[in-house]
């Protein structure tokens, strides 16, 4: 059985899809990209200000299923422009700590509302 999880601390879903969904103990977060659940818009200040955003949006759900950084088994992280890589892993590494998740990072041509950077994650209870 599934149970949807969602947070006033994350942005809202715009489309149709929720923010993360529970199935047993493991937890599936919709991609997230760099929108201030207070304003409803992207943060400005480029890679790192977005990738600071995403990964406390991350953070707010998984706080909301009761979980953080430590049970997340997965990442996917979805970049438009492959050079910021290195400012990307830099701020991503700061939420993990010694035995960071299993991760894809791909390029991508472009994200939801201009965004630069979405990140998605598969966590364990």
């Amino acid at each position: 059985m599934k149970k949807v999880i969602k947070t006033d601390m994350a942005p809202k879903a715009i489309g149709p899809y929720s923010q993360a969904v529970m199935v047993g103990d493991f937890l599936f977060a919709s991609g997230q990209i760099a929108i201030n659940p207070a304003t409803g818009e992207i943060v400005e200040g480029g890679i790192e200000a977005q990738t600071r955003q995403v990964m406390e949006n991350v953070k707010n759900i998984l706080q909301a299923a009761g979980m953080d950084f430590s049970n997340v088994v997965k990442t996917t992280v979805f970049i438009t422009n492959m050079d910021d890589f290195g400012k990307v892993n830099e701020i991503y590494a700061t939420y993990f700590g010694e035995n960071p998740p299993a991760r894809s990072c791909v390029e991508v041509s472009r994200l939801p509302k201009g965004a630069l950077i979405e990140v998605e994650v598969i966590a364990h209870r």
